[in-house]
């Protein structure tokens, strides 16, 4: 049982291995230098030790000055070529890695930005930073420190043996008595150190989760004065980590005082050994000072073969993991080859529904039909479906039945891009990136006119305020618009959709969290931007109900009244009814208590 699963495994490494070596077609002449750099090395590797001991037996011996001197510039001109051949060596494998690196880094981050948000909500972002930068690393140690390290060293190693066993078998069979026991410290090395590599690995993915989670969210955290506790959580999460670290720290510890003590054995043999047949004229001296380096070079590469096969294997499990993201088929299909110039904005939802879990549906059977231009309000408590509504009318979310036409046409039969040019989104939570105000409206296009970029935040309000701010609009924002308020990156948002111009416009409408001058701007902007689009609003003022043409009313994902504002109040016990009355009385109160204050 057990060999059937690590033939497995060995079968599953070997595809993996294949894999990863195709990335480096585009690189097939240096990787044809590397190889040849690496043949040349191993044959050049006992030259040296060879040389040395002719220049012994025979021009030291027989005093020999002038062969003497020949063979030291002999000597020098291999080392200096061999110099060369290492420097070949060592930069085109690093070059060869890194641009290898390079590609399938350009490939997972492509795919990640590619993924539905359905896979974000099983996949923790830190994982998928560890898989995108980690692991990817860690395959460069394939190609640098791996693969033709070891094919390296092993040429080398066949090479030095084959000239010491040429030279004198006997004494070449006398100092390789002791490699069983080498070759079996190697194997509990590389095991032990393979486990707690694997456990670095493991640590380290759950380290960057939880600290790119806790970065996130720091205001709840800090807000809670739960700091004390979540450090308590890190603290076990590093422990595991430095648990990991110094099991593989004690696994080297331990194999290279180990590998040294073996080789003082081996050198005591030869010495011992090849001094007794010296003295008995069957050994020259050169013989024993050449074996002497053959078995420095010998033992050299055998003691980091086990930590390159480890190296190799690490890259392996991470190529395994990124493969994984790779491979995931975890994304909307693009197959859709309609591209508009421009669309009327009709609206069309029938017989829809939607599940971000396989059997609990949060939308079912929706039918609602919008018309170029007008405005629908959608309203409901918290879990109605209003926000995935939203999500699936973009396909950031694929429905599970039902259709979602868009001026009469599916919207599966629009290009992904071209439909989400025409669909403008402007959600409760605004997400800004680091980098200038000017960026965040263009989203980093630095082709679009700042002149242009000016007259759509004078057109909905927001220009006075850019240029009262320093740099105005180079004025740098931050991570996630930290150095504005709530309301001043909402506004942000609006701008950047109306510069793309959509036909039609999605807005979750949160004032909740703003202050009362950026409420009433927001409101202009809303108004601005809803003139000539069709609209699908998550109302959460009476206001914006009012002027909605039609309003859906959500419940468990199902709506249970449609109809004009009026029309739905005279609902008795209707849900419509009794939300608006709640609303307007919570409302009433407010604006009762700011009087009674002024």
């Amino acid at each position: 049982m057990q060999s059937t699963k690590n033939n497995k495994n060995k079968k599953k490494d070997s595809i993996l291995l294949k894999r990863l070596l195709s990335f480096t077609r585009p690189y097939k002449g240096r990787l044809i230098l590397s190889v040849i750099s690496t043949i040349i090395l191993a044959l050049m590797a006992p030259l040296r030790p060879y040389l040395i001991q002719l220049s012994v037996d025979k021009y030291i011996a027989n005093e020999l000055v002038k062969g003497l001197i020949y063979i030291t510039l002999i000597q020098i001109g291999i080392l200096l070529l061999e110099t060369v051949f290492r420097f070949v060596f060592m930069y085109i494998t690093n070059w060869l890695g890194q641009n290898v690196v390079d590609d399938i880094r350009k490939a997972v981050f492509k795919k990640v930005i590619h993924q539905d948000l359905k896979y974000y909500d099983h996949n923790a972002i830190g994982t998928l930073t560890t898989r995108t930068i980690n692991d990817i690393e860690a395959i460069n140690n394939v190609f640098s420190e791996g693969l033709i390290s070891i094919v390296a060293d092993v040429l080398t190693i066949l090479a030095i043996l084959a000239v010491m066993f040429y030279t004198n078998w006997k004494l070449a069979l006398v100092c390789i008595a002791i490699l069983p026991v080498l070759f079996f410290a190697t194997y509990i090395f590389k095991e032990n150190v393979k486990k707690s590599f694997q456990m670095v690995r493991t640590a380290v993915a759950k380290l960057n989760a939880f600290v790119q989670e806790h970065i996130s969210g720091m205001y709840i955290i800090q807000t809670l004065a739960a700091e004390e506790k979540e450090l308590e959580k890190f603290t076990v999460i590093n422990k595991d980590h430095r648990k990991a670290h110094i099991k593989s720290i004690f696994a080297y510890s331990v194999f290279f005082p180990v590998v040294e003590i073996i080789m003082s054995i081996a050198l005591g043999i030869l010495v011992w050994y090849g001094a007794a047949r010296m003295l008995d004229g069957e050994i020259s001296q050169g013989v024993i000072i050449a074996f002497i380096l053959y078995l420095n070079m010998l033992f050299r590469p055998m003691r980091m073969l086990a930590d390159k096969f480890n190296t190799l294997q690490m890259g392996i499990v991470a190529a395994d993991r990124v493969f994984t993201v790779l491979d995931s088929e975890s994304y909307l299909k693009n197959n859709g080859k309609l591209e508009p110039e421009k669309i009327e904005g009709s609206v069309t939802f029938k017989n829809v529904y939607f599940s971000y879990n396989p059997g609990k549906p949060v939308l079912k059977n929706i039918n609602f039909n919008l018309k170029p231009s007008e405005a629908l309000a959608l309203v409901g408590p918290t879990g109605a479906g209003k926000s995935s509504i939203i999500n699936i009318l973009t396909r950031l979310y694929e429905i599970d039945s039902g259709s979602i036409s868009i001026d009469a046409v599916n919207i599966k039969d629009y290009d992904i891009y071209a439909l989400r040019s025409k669909v403008g989104v402007v959600l409760q939570d605004v997400f800004l990136f680091s980098g200038s105000i000017y960026d965040n409206i263009t989203l980093f296009n630095n082709e679009m006119p700042l002149e242009r970029v000016k007259n759509i935040c004078k057109e909905i309000g927001i220009h006075k305020f850019i240029m009262e701010l320093p740099d105005d609009y180079d004025f740098n924002v931050r991570e996630r618009g930290g150095t504005l308020s709530q309301g001043q990156r909402q506004l942000i948002s609006f701008a950047r959709v109306l510069l793309y111009n959509p036909s039609i416009l999605v807005l979750d409408e949160a004032t909740s969290s703003v202050d009362t001058e950026s409420e009433i701007l927001i409101q202009k902007a809303i108004e601005k931007l809803i003139i000539g689009r069709t609209s699908i609003v998550i109302a959460h003022r009476l206001s914006t109900i009012k002027k909605a043409k039609k309003i859906l009313v959500l419940r468990k994902g199902e709506i249970v009244e449609e109809g004009t504002h009026a029309s739905l109040l005279n609902i008795e016990n209707g849900v419509y009814r009794g939300m608006y009355l709640t609303a307007e009385k919570k409302e009433s109160e407010i604006q009762n208590t700011s009087s009674e204050k002024q």
